[in-house]
């Protein structure tokens, strides 16, 4: 069974499930894949957590606020995924890129394997982009400060952000729009920074906040989604890593 730790944000969990039901759709109620999934929405704010960058706790964290916030994350994460292994599950997904800053750690705690999402995106790109291209990367703040992508991406990619005025007014925007259930505000508040890095020359731009697929693909069909030529969606990407490693079990 798939263990999926979510409600970083409600709607990102309920987008990965429902992807991963349309993907691997079953002709009867028993062909579809097992899963469980944790809406573990009282989990501290991941981007407001972020004090600096460390990435693992044997490194010095500045001062104890930071260490204090970063440990409350971590503990919340722990006991999420300890919940969904009494469940019987055999791996986890997080459907939260920014939550990925702890996986590090997270993965030294619990005694099961996690799928690092960030990682899947890069394996992905490296068969569809071609080597030291310009990719985009629209993201929240914290995700973008810790670097969790720029550590698959640098050595082979040029990543892109916003500046930090289409950041703040379009992305940051457009996430905290998804997270009220205004999608369709959400929508128009990304355009700007889509066009921004579009004209970077980005032929592929990474949605690497749970919460952007829903925005830009706001009330469209499925199979749009899925032959999107432009967007990399990490959602859909670990869907697909899920369902490989459950089929392996």
């Amino acid at each position: 069974m798939i263990g999926i730790l979510g409600g970083m944000g409600t709607q990102a969990g309920l987008d990965f499930c429902n992807k991963l039901a349309i993907l691997y759709r079953g002709k009867i109620d028993q062909d579809y894949p097992l899963f469980l999934l944790y809406n573990k929405s009282n989990i501290p704010g991941r981007p407001e957590s972020i004090g600096i960058h460390t990435g693992k706790l044997s490194r010095k964290i500045s001062n104890k606020k930071n260490k204090q916030k970063y440990l409350s994350v971590l503990k919340s994460l722990i006991y999420g995924c300890d919940l969904l292994k009494k469940s019987n599950c055999k791996f986890i997904v997080i459907p939260c890129n920014t939550a990925h800053y702890w996986y590090d750690d997270l993965k030294k705690k619990v005694n099961l394997p996690i799928i690092n999402m960030p990682k899947e995106v890069f394996m992905y790109a490296k068969k569809r982009c071609r080597k030291n291209s310009s990719i985009g990367l629209l993201a929240t703040e914290g995700t973008l400060k810790t670097g969790v992508y720029n550590k698959f991406f640098d050595k082979n990619y040029n990543l892109v952000f916003p500046n930090n005025s289409i950041q703040i007014k379009s992305v940051n925007k457009a996430i905290k729009l998804v997270k009220m259930g205004k999608v369709k505000l959400a929508n128009k508040a990304i355009k700007p920074a889509i066009n921004y890095l579009i004209k970077k020359r980005c032929k592929k731009i990474i949605l690497g906040c749970t919460e952007l697929p829903i925005a830009i693909f706001a009330y469209k069909p499925f199979k749009t989604i899925k032959s999107s030529k432009i967007f990399l969606d990490p959602n859909l990407i670990l869907a697909n890593s899920a369902m490989k490693k459950y089929n392996n079990r």
